[in-house]
């Protein structure tokens, strides 16, 4: 009866070796079979000099001033009519909300649906006191060892400068796009773009405009940071995660601090118990929707182990969930996250508050609603009802879950044509944003929108992103140029 028993387990056991091993050889790569494209003559000298010049504009944006620094910022518009001169002469340019440049590329086509390229204009400040930290001052635009440097060069006025490079390019060899193109630089992406954004798509919403596609700024080309991929690892956010901050506001009875209240019972302790619960017990994490999709994609790619759990989801699933999770870069994707970011209470050491409030931020997953955070958060509470106040802050966007955008479109085939043309180094796989861009704004318009960067990026590049040192590669930026001369007629002329 054992030997039999053991038997059958064995059999069992080599069954389901040979369909993991079926599975994982059948599981072929999903790339693209492209060409590499010849190389565009691009200036690097000239163009990183542009780029320079447009990072010295000081295009801090504020949520609570929406005017503030706007002098830089009309600056910076009358750099670009100079150094672009040929855009300006032939697109239409309108100002929106005050600081936000549209630009009109007229179609030969009225009747075909247009396009959009995105770029932000604004960028975050400078942390203060780190100014000392910089190996160039931050506003400095400095051209050195092959970088340019400082706040923007890669968030994200690398982004708009090359757009503009390439537009200004494609004009000079007399290109005309069969489609419209529409390029839309807001100035306050950095703080949610009410002004900037959201009214651009509003005004396109108003005239009747209907967008084809939508890029915008987003995922990278990655080096080494996708765990089990050799390659560099192209990402193309598909759809990106909501943004909700809610205030936890605990009160308890004032007094002396040399009679404290019974344990846990201040506010303090009931508002630092609640927000421990909070942290350890998230919502859940799931290894589905975009982020399945981009493991699946990848999985072709990888070797050993992990290509053959990744194509085996069915029944590695939950080991490789497990450790995406223990990763704070993967852990984003596959659930909403939560972030303690702001405390508040007392101000002075010998008296007992009767106040302690805390902020907590949220990313949501595409699918969760800002009514479930709320319920989750209500539910960590550590304090009696009556006692606390709970609210979100008004400044919050949904999770772009209604607007995923489909990897079986055109549009999909021709952007991942175009990176796998200018990148032919690198394998393209569909990604969530974790992060906000203005393109969400854009969901009422279009169901194609694209959150991609044409920016190589490794582990250590990932911690200059709204940090320190900021800068991009020249070289890199000339492929970026490249990448968007290549992607504008390729788009326009998508059937």
């Amino acid at each position: 009866m054992i030997k039999k028993a053991l038997l059958g387990l064995l059999a069992l056991v080599l069954l389901l070796a040979a369909a993991v091993g079926i599975n994982t050889a059948r599981k072929g790569s999903r790339q693209l079979q492209v060409d590499p494209l010849a190389p565009v003559a691009v200036d690097e000298k000239a163009v990183a000099e542009r780029l320079a010049e447009a990072v010295r504009f000081k295009t801090v944006s504020s949520r609570e001033d929406a005017a503030l620094n706007a002098d830089q910022f009309k600056a910076f518009h009358a750099m670009l009519q100079t150094r672009f001169p040929k855009v300006h002469a032939t697109l239409q340019r309108e100002v929106v909300g005050g600081l936000s440049l549209l630009y009109t590329w007229q179609g030969a086509d009225p009747k075909a649906k247009p396009i959009a390229l995105l770029a932000h204009q604004d960028v975050v400040p400078v942390a203060p006191g780190t100014e000392g930290d910089w190996k160039h001052a931050p506003f400095s635009g400095a051209v050195q060892e092959g970088f340019v440097w400082g706040r923007g060069a890669w968030d994200d006025k690398g982004n708009l400068m090359s757009q503009l490079e390439a537009v200004e390019m494609l004009l000079a060899s007399g290109y005309q796009p069969p489609r419209t193109i529409y390029l839309a630089f807001g100035a306050d992406e950095e703080v949610g773009g009410p002004k900037g954004a959201a009214q651009i798509a509003a005004l396109l919403k108003q005239r009747g405009v209907a967008l084809d596609f939508v890029i915008d700024e987003g995922l990278l080309v990655l080096d080494g940071v996708v765990p089990g991929v050799k390659q560099p690892t192209a990402l193309v956010g598909l759809a990106e995660k909501g943004y909700m901050s809610v205030v936890l506001k605990v009160s308890a009875t004032p007094g002396h601090s040399s009679v404290p209240p019974l344990k846990g019972t201040s506010a303090i302790a009931m508002l630092s118990a609640s927000l421990k619960r909070l942290d350890d017990e998230q919502l859940p994490a799931a290894l589905q929707g975009v982020a399945y999709e981009m493991f699946d994609t990848l999985a072709p790619e990888m070797s050993g182990f992990s290509r053959v759990a990744m194509s085996n989801l069915w029944l590695f699933g939950p080991v490789v969930q497990k450790k995406l999770e223990s990763a704070a870069s993967t852990n984003a994707m596959l659930r909403t996250t939560t972030a303690l970011t702001i405390v508040n209470a007392g101000n002075k050491d010998n008296v007992l508050p009767g106040r302690a409030e805390a902020t907590v931020n949220f990313r949501l997953l595409p699918g969760d609603t800002q009514e479930n955070v709320l319920a989750h958060m209500r539910s960590k509470v550590a304090a009696p009802e009556g006692q606390f106040e709970l609210y979100a802050l008004d400044h919050g966007k949904p999770a772009s879950s209604y607007k995923v955008a489909p990897t079986s479109s055109v549009q999909y085939a021709t952007l991942n044509r175009t990176i796998r043309e200018v990148f032919p180094d690198a394998v393209v796989a569909p990604g969530l944003m974790v992060a906000g861009t203005d393109s969400i704004h854009f969901g009422e318009i279009s169901d194609h929108i694209f959150k991609f960067s044409p920016i190589r990026a490794n582990a250590d590049d990932l911690k200059r992103f709204h940090g320190t040192n900021e800068r991009l590669s020249v070289k890199n930026y000339a492929e970026a140029i490249r990448f968007y001369h290549r992607l504008i007629p390729q788009m326009a002329g998508a059937k």
